[in-house]
């Protein structure tokens, strides 16, 4: 049921296999077992993708009505079980006020929610999401979003990471173009390149590989590497941090699996949306 709404939602095979995480031929395979079982055609399929038949769209709403309640019946069963969980991925630092908030309060609402908390560093905006390791990631955009729905919690200026003792730390603010001759650092082979290109300030760059905020940090320190960071974190007394006019805000956002109907996640984007605001 939950491959063919998929397909049904994205009316395209190849959406579908990207939003489940799965490659195109067994998800094809599986329709059509389907299909079968019920002894008519579900889509219309043509070479730039499918359609609805009359039995296909009565299918869809009994379909979403089945997975809602299966989902309840998840949640209830869990609940009785004393094993109600939920993981939580969070980028890099955990030290964000909003997140010391929400725990509060999530621990406040849910009591009986065995929250697990997943640290991910700066190869994976998404903080396991993709993978299948989080329920839901608090993170910051901009990312690939294909299949995830995200919600802004709040959006921070940013500025460039330099060392004190840099020329241009003293200045009061600064524009990309005047550190287009400096080192920036990177990320590794095969990271989200919409989050590459924002952490680069929109050109590509040469520099070091990093993949945590201590290994940014200490780029800068030792090779006068720059980098971008959000204002208002605290930084070592040998680095200063400078405002950037021309650069967008970084958003922080809460992240989940398209089509996820986990009453624990919605709620958990409820109380954020709130703590982050504060």
């Amino acid at each position: 049921m939950r491959y063919f709404v998929a397909v049904a939602e994205e009316l395209h095979f190849g959406r579908a296999a990207t939003r489940l995480h799965m490659s195109q031929p067994p998800l094809s395979r599986a329709i059509k077992r389907l299909e079968a079982d019920i002894g008519a055609p579900l889509f219309d399929r043509a070479p730039t993708g499918v359609t609805l038949t009359p039995v296909g769209a009565v299918l869809l709403d009994e379909a979403r009505a089945l997975l809602d309640h299966a989902e309840r019946v998840r949640v209830r069963v869990g609940a009785a079980a004393g094993d109600t969980r939920i993981t939580v991925g969070i980028l890099g630092d955990g030290t964000d006020p909003g997140v010391s908030r929400l725990a509060a309060a999530y621990r406040r609402d849910h009591p009986g929610v065995d929250i697990r908390v997943r640290d991910a560093d700066l190869t994976d905006p998404t903080c396991g999401l993709r993978a299948g390791t989080v329920d839901i990631a608090l993170t910051r955009a901009p990312f690939d979003e294909t299949a995830l729905t995200v919600r802004t919690l709040r959006a921070d200026p940013v500025g460039v990471v330099l060392r004190a003792d840099d020329p241009l730390a003293g200045r009061d603010r600064l524009r990309l173009a005047e550190l287009s001759d400096r080192r920036w650092f990177q990320f590794p082979e095969g990271t989200d390149p919409v989050w590459q290109a924002y952490w680069n300030g929109g050109t590509r760059r040469e520099g070091p590989v990093v993949r945590a905020v201590q290994e940014c940090l200490q780029a800068v320190l030792w090779n006068g590497t720059v980098g971008l960071a959000p204002l208002g974190h605290d930084l070592p007394g040998e680095l200063a941090v400078v405002p950037l006019t021309d650069m967008a805000p970084s958003r922080v956002v809460a992240v989940w699996n398209e089509g996820d109907t986990n009453p624990l996640i919605r709620s958990l984007v409820e109380i954020a949306t709130a703590a982050y605001r504060r």
